[in-house]
């Protein structure tokens, strides 16, 4: 079984349930598939099969949703990309994929111009966006989106895939040097939607809010793989919106969410008149990054709505654990395993450390990834002995709850002790008056490195002196912040996720 034959599946039995709402308009999961059907009929028919990579440069829309499946009905691999990257990174995406095929928008089509040279793209399937543009130098490569899908075969019938096939390559962000491609193969990405839609319960009578960007695997698997798995309705939100998000939420009686911890932020901060917005929200989804307990209480008790942190990475499909809905939730706890996926807590030798005891998360499972695409050795690094290693560092309680303590990479060592930075944001948190907290190290001549820390705050009067002498009663001298920036803004990638690596670059050029 994979992604694509489960949509078939699910169409089968329900073919007149709502798949996906956008912009008002209900498309039924017979029109959902039947469109895939036909893209994925015009593909074979120009020659895209196994072996062949497609990328997928767009934003939340249908159109993802029937390129994505419709590729992989195909037998091709699918290459999601950030539409907002520039003309060099997705170039490096692009080049380092082996991209046959791009699936896109017409208003992105001028960065193509500029790649196209360097590229061995052969075909340009273009959606039509309604916005006004000149015509593209590229004309003789590129096909309508919706023609092509007009043109397709209902009665197609899709070629056999096999579960080790690379069905997905997502490219890591790369905070270390160039992005590497995690190939997710079918088995992959089929495994996680299953084990997270059974985990979370996700019914057909569920409506998940997509808000999260879709090339994003947090909302592939989470708030679109999972859904679709039991026929579930996905109510795609173009970009993340507060006014939009609770529109959604209230119009459609939304019952799932799923956000990053500076969408919650977000929400809470605009949405003190929307005490009864999310009255038929099930659950909400935390994951990306830790989600600060202050947060996640505030949350809860203004919307009345439980909110569940979970953790992932693209090498995983994403999920590994999430806070369980039969038994308690933990507050600052990423939760338990979820079914079929172990995780432990290992020290440097990779040997397993008792509970309480801080090491490095590793994990195991169907969910795993095959490796880097073209990166034998960075892969034979980062998979050992069929366990991902996922340099968080992380403890587990005597109750089997993990908690990531931070990044390996992000940890400061400050006078020989480690400092882990989500250790302060949480006490900085804590305060009324903040609203954003990012911690990072930076060198030092006395200690070799120093706590640093970078907060958006309400109250304008707020100074640094006054933070300080906040921390100090909750945290030992070497971890207090020697110093305080205060901001308009942290920030952040497209998915929500505070860049730590750029508050580290305003350090170096202060």
């Amino acid at each position: 079984m994979n992604l694509s034959a489960q949509l078939m599946r699910t169409a089968d039995r329900d073919p007149s349930k709502e798949a996906y709402i956008f912009q008002g308009e209900s498309v039924s999961y017979l029109e959902f598939n039947a469109s895939v059907t036909k893209f994925a009929s015009k593909l074979h028919e120009l020659g895209y099969g196994k072996g062949d990579h497609i990328a997928l440069v767009s934003g939340n829309s249908p159109l993802f949703m029937i390129a994505l499946y419709g590729s992989l009905r195909a037998g091709a691999t699918v290459i999601p990309i950030n539409p907002t990257y520039t003309v060099d990174e997705m170039s490096y995406i692009l080049k380092n994929g082996d991209v046959k095929g791009v699936i896109t928008m017409d208003v992105l089509m001028d960065k193509f111009e500029h790649m196209d040279a360097h590229l061995s793209v052969q075909d340009y399937f273009v959606a039509d966006t309604g916005a006004e543009s000149r015509e593209s130098l590229l004309k003789a490569k590129m096909k309508s989106f919706t023609k092509t899908i007009s043109e397709g075969d209902v009665n197609f019938k899709a070629p056999e895939l096999e579960q080790e096939d690379v069905a997905v390559i997502l490219y890591t962000s790369g905070t270390t040097g160039k992005p590497k491609g995690a190939m997710l193969t079918h088995k992959n990405l089929y495994s996680n939607a299953v084990d997270v839609a059974e985990y979370l319960q996700i019914s057909s009578s569920d409506r998940v809010i997509a808000t999260l960007p879709m090339f994003h695997v947090f909302c592939l698997t989470v708030a679109l793989n999972a859904p679709i798995m039991n026929g579930g309705t996905v109510l795609i939100v173009p970009k993340f919106s507060p006014p939009e998000v609770f529109e959604a939420a209230e119009k459609y009686k939304a019952t799932v969410f799923a956000g990053v911890p500076t969408m919650y932020n977000y929400l809470l901060q605009t949405g003190k008149d929307q005490v009864h917005t999310f009255e038929n929200m099930r659950i909400c989804i935390s994951g990306g990054s830790s989600l600060p307990v202050a947060l996640l209480n505030d949350f809860e008790k203004h919307f009345k709505v439980r909110v569940s942190e979970g953790y992932g990475l693209s090498e995983a499909s994403p999920v590994t654990t999430f806070n369980p809905l039969d038994r308690p939730r933990k507050p600052g706890s990423i939760g338990t395993n979820i079914k079929n996926v172990e995780n432990k807590v290992v020290d440097e030798l990779g040997e397993e450390v008792p509970d309480g005891e801080v090491g490095e998360l590793i994990v195991r499972g169907p969910n795993v990834m095959k490796g880097y695409y073209k990166l034998p050795e960075e892969t034979a690094v980062t998979i050992r002995d069929g366990w991902l290693y996922t340099g968080d560092m992380a403890r587990r309680d005597d109750e089997g709850y993990f908690y990531i303590v931070d990044r390996k990479k992000d940890m400061i060592l400050v006078g020989g002790y480690n400092v882990y930075p989500r250790e302060v944001e949480e006490v900085l948190y804590s305060h009324p008056d903040i609203t954003e907290v990012a911690v990072v190290g930076a060198p030092d001549p006395q200690s070799g490195e120093a706590v640093i820390s970078f907060v958006v705050s309400s109250n304008p009067s707020l100074d640094e002196q006054e933070l300080k002498e906040f921390c100090q009663g909750s945290l030992t001298k070497y971890k207090q912040p020697n110093r305080i920036h205060f901001m308009e803004e942290l920030p952040k990638n497209t998915t929500g996720k505070i860049l730590r690596k750029s508050l580290r670059e305003k350090l170096s050029q202060r």
